[in-house]
């Protein structure tokens, strides 16, 4: 995969924001698309270093914010603290299980879930933008231990 329409999308919005266009930019968002699990600013960080040694932990901070930004990411702000970073630009909603004992994610589509949410929003005359629905509990192999 070779992500070039996130890639024209991001450059598109640095441009949009008159901000500085960087090759550090585009390949921190290359490395962030090509891993499928959702990560930490420090798990990117690593990443990146290994291929580009000279990057700093604050420019992986600011590209972060900055895809988030733009949507091709967002943040998922877990119960234990924990910031984790998941694509987002042409992904379809989702939900989350997340096991308390391992932190193993498992993401879940569900349209009647999706219809319940939107009706008790609607009950209360709230107009739904966004939400994230993220439920806990131990996976199977935890259980198992």
């Amino acid at each position: 995969m070779a992500f070039e329409e996130e890639k024209k999308f991001f450059e598109s919005y640095i441009r949009e924001k008159n901000l500085k266009w960087s090759e550090q930019r585009m390949q921190i968002l290359e490395i962030f698309l090509r891993n499928k699990k959702h990560l930490t600013a420090d798990e990117l960080y690593r990443m990146v270093k290994e291929k580009f040694p000279s990057v700093g932990y604050s420019t992986i901070y600011r590209t972060l914010k900055l895809l988030c930004d733009c949507g091709i990411c967002s943040e998922l702000r877990l119960d234990d603290g924990t910031i984790r970073f998941e694509h987002l630009y042409r992904h379809k909603h989702h939900d989350h299980l997340i096991c308390l004992k391992c932190g193993r994610m498992v993401e879940v589509v569900d349209p009647e879930i999706e219809k319940l949410q939107e009706r008790l929003a609607k009950k209360e005359g709230f107009i739904l933008e966004r939400h994230i629905l993220l439920m806990y509990g131990l996976c199977p192999k935890c259980q198992s231990k």
